[in-house]
């Protein structure tokens, strides 16, 4: 069966707050006006048929004849006609067994034998359930409408001493652009301005607004919420990330599932079979029946086409993907495509990488230890933070962040030793910051319980003297704990972790969130090789989440690639099935369980579909039920497996 396209660009071609008020007031009801024409027909034949049918029944004398012919016949034009267009394109088209053409058949048959009441009723309902299916897909698509809706349409850009508003499109990369408060960033940038508030609802799905500091990311598609703000542009507007993420969620119902592919195949085999049933149920009754009545026969042929149209089946199966796929944006997670809705169903192992993935990514002071009596802790971490401020290392960035004023602590004839650390004077005082290799090489005597420490660890000497030292570790993000109970929660018998960094960094982590093992010290091939052991193994489905370019391979290669902040990524998500907007591992879980309950919609609705029609197949068949019984296994199952699938839109997960 074919059906047209929709093309998610028509949804929202223009951005809604570029009008004023009044031009919102008049787009709001020249869209009533287009949904009143929608329903229009329908609403016409629904009243013709009612009134048709009432005359009917009190047996009105003019109501006879032709009279009755045409009323019925002008019933059934406004929804008839246009099944029947579409059925003849078909047919040209060299597509001849649709349900356009199974609708024709059996709306015509029934006033070939004089029954116009069930014909113009069969092509009615049948109108009606396009209606709602029409509904249900715009209701599908509310949340990437509202990913269209936030596609920025002008930019300020400063050229010429001044700021001047133009298309984001002819923006260069290393502009600077002026977005006021209530506006959306038009281009992916770094913030020139101290700070900033932006509402990254649109991207991630957060409504929590997220604050950003001078010389980090910010991304196209926020909005601005404190203050006149300066950003100076590192992508063209085809690069950005909103216009990635419209890309791919428009591109994602292109990917079909196996059980969205299967059913339209099945629908085109299905369909001659029908047809040349039903001719056979018409006149092969007359060589074995013996009061034969061709009409009798005719009609139970009808009911038989109308029971067996296979419009629920193929219209609520990709509905309820396309829900999925709605249902998952909502919750900020993006799959590239239906097929990955279910293969996320079949995953029993889970396979994360550490930093950026279930770590912040970023370095933090853990803990700060004196050993100099002489020294509070403050003084010790002003002749680090002095000496530290001469360096470009993360460690030094996480050290700096330190509350301290080190104002009169000034560090001079600072050097670098090459893997080892720093060497200078600090108010006239020799200092040494660095790794325990430092320390020795310069005959200063280290405690050994240092050496039981397992994250990183700067160590401080002062004119000869070990001062102290500072542990610098990654963060774990704070959903961390909350994402491995509810990926195991979910139903997955094994959880690992695979990382770069350490492998003593890794066991603690991986101990302190309870997976199930772990291993560290891997390059990006080592970590591609145990993955696909994992998945050779037997019934080893593997989903892997990673965050970085490092990670590409493995996310090629899993059976669910997954990538976590696939907004600062550009390869992640490139190569990853499913995006992770929030940066949240928790989400994964709640990926697992959206694919599940799309599973589970989709398969309730083949049930419902093949169970109604088989009963009212044979009822039909043996003539013990009429047309109405046949819109009902038709329509009404298509309406009952359209509601369904809707629910998915409501789910809390």
């Amino acid at each position: 069966m074919k059906k047209k396209k929709l093309n998610l660009r028509d949804l929202n071609k223009t951005s809604s707050d570029t009008h004023k008020r009044n031009d919102g007031r008049n787009h709001s009801s020249s869209e009533n006006i287009e949904k009143f024409k929608t329903y229009l027909p329908a609403i016409f034949s629904f009243v013709m048929l009612i009134i048709g049918i009432a005359v009917d029944y009190f047996d009105v004398a003019f109501f006879k004849d032709w009279i009755r012919i045409v009323w019925y016949a002008v019933a059934y034009l406004p929804v008839g006609f246009p099944v029947i267009k579409e059925g003849w394109k078909s047919i040209k088209n060299g597509d001849f067994f649709t349900e356009f053409l199974l609708m024709s058949i059996a709306t015509i048959g029934a006033f070939a034998i004089g029954e116009y009441p069930e014909g113009v009723a069969v092509m009615l309902f049948y109108a009606v359930g396009e209606l709602f299916q029409s509904a249900a897909v715009k209701k599908a698509k509310g949340s990437i409408k509202a990913l269209l809706d936030v596609r920025p349409n002008e930019a300020l850009v400063y050229r010429n001493n001044n700021y001047v508003s133009v298309n984001p499109e002819i923006v260069a990369i290393g502009e600077k652009i002026q977005v006021r408060v209530g506006e959306k960033i038009p281009l992916d940038g770094i913030l020139l301005s101290e700070k900033g508030s932006f509402n990254t609802a649109a991207l991630t799905g957060e409504s929590k607004p997220d604050t950003i500091e001078k010389g980090e990311k910010v991304f196209a598609g926020s909005i601005n919420l404190d203050g006149v703000i300066e950003i100076e542009t590192t992508k063209e507007f085809k690069d950005s990330s909103i216009a990635r993420i419209l890309d791919m969620v428009q591109n994602a119902t292109a990917r079909k599932s196996k059980t969205e592919l299967f059913i339209r195949k099945f629908a085109r085999i299905y369909t001659p079979i029908v047809v040349f049933l039903a001719i056979g149920l018409t006149f092969i009754p007359y060589f074995f029946v013996d009061d034969y009545v061709f009409s009798d026969w005719l009609y139970r042929a009808l009911i038989f086409l109308v029971i067996s149209c296979p419009c629920a089946l193929v219209i609520s199966i990709p509905l309820g993907y396309f829900g999925g796929l709605g249902a998952a944006s909502k919750n900020g997670i993006l799959f590239k495509g239906a097929s990955y809705l279910d293969e996320m169903t079949k995953v029993n192992t889970v396979v994360m990488d550490k930093t950026g993935t279930v770590t912040k990514g970023v370095f933090k002071i853990k803990n700060v230890v004196v050993r100099d009596g002489s020294l509070s802790e403050t003084e010790m971490m002003k002749y680090l933070m002095a000496m530290e401020e001469q360096s470009t290392h993360p460690i030094a960035k996480a050290i700096l962040e330190y509350k301290a004023d080190s104002e009169y602590f000034q560090a001079s004839e600072v050097s670098e030793i090459a893997g080892k650390g720093l060497k200078g004077t600090v108010n006239g005082k020799t200092v040494l910051v660095g790794n325990k290799p430092l320390m020795t090489s310069n005959n200063i005597e280290v405690p050994s319980d240092t050496d039981n420490i397992v994250e990183s660890i700067v160590m401080v000497s002062i004119e000869g003297k070990f001062a102290g030292y500072v542990i610098i570790a990654d963060e774990l993000k704070d959903d961390a704990h909350e994402a491995i109970n509810q990926i195991r929660e979910s139903g997955i018998s094994k959880i690992i972790m695979l990382s770069g960094d350490k492998d003593s960094i890794t066991q603690q982590v991986a101990k302190e969130m309870g997976v199930d093992w772990a291993k560290g010290g891997l390059l990006p091939e080592d970590k591609l090789a145990e993955v696909e052991k994992l998945m050779s193994e037997n019934d080893g489905r593997v989903a892997f989440i990673g965050d970085g370019i490092n990670d590409a391979p493995v996310l090629a290669a899993s059976d669910v690639g997954i990538a976590m902040g696939g907004l600062g990524s550009d390869v992640a998500i490139e190569t990853a099935d499913v995006i992770i907007q929030t940066d949240q591992p928790s989400k994964i879980a709640k990926a697992i369980k959206i694919g599940r309950s799309t599973r589970r919609i989709v398969y309730q609705n083949i049930a419902l579909a093949f169970g109604v029609k088989a009963i009212v197949l044979v009822l039909g068949a043996g003539g013990l039920a009429t047309m109405w019984e046949a819109v009902f296994a038709d329509v009404g199952v298509a309406l009952l497996a359209i509601l369904n699938a809707v629910r998915l839109q409501k789910m809390k997960w």
